[in-house]
């Protein structure tokens, strides 16, 4: 078993939180609408995990690449990334296939840590000029 880098657990908490606050407000969402029952916060769970599990598994693997020539690399980062798409196909196919899980609530949040990569550097610059003072 490989050792987590600091780094790569620190970006997935970040990644998580966001996920959370996000998925907060896809239930309130439902909510507002009058469209929240039970199969909202199921679906909502298992894309939540399944997406906060992707990025960890993707960063642990960019950790694993860069201990190896720039080739095998590209190669690992390939297969790496053709599995875990693969293995969320998969869940979230079945997910949206099941009636206990509401399919928006299941497709949406697999999108919420992109959403999170994009919101980072606004509170990386925060974080940088509260150093700087």
């Amino acid at each position: 078993m490989v050792k987590v880098e600091k780094t790569i657990l620190t970006e997935t908490k970040y990644i998580a939180i966001v996920t959370v606050l996000l998925s907060v407000l896809l239930n309130a969402c439902f909510l507002i609408f009058r469209k929240w029952d039970y199969t909202v916060f199921l679906g909502t769970l298992l894309s939540a995990l399944v997406a906060v599990i992707n990025f960890l598994l993707m960063g642990i693997t960019i950790q694993k690449a860069l201990e190896k020539d720039s080739s095998d690399a590209k190669k690992m980062m390939k297969a790496s990334q053709s599995m875990r798409n693969f293995g969320m196909l998969v869940i979230i196919g079945t997910a949206v296939s099941l009636p206990c899980f509401n399919t928006i609530a299941v497709i949406v949040p697999i999108f919420f840590p992109r959403i999170a990569i994009m919101l980072r550097p606004l509170w990386k610059k925060k974080e940088e000029e509260v150093i700087k003072e």
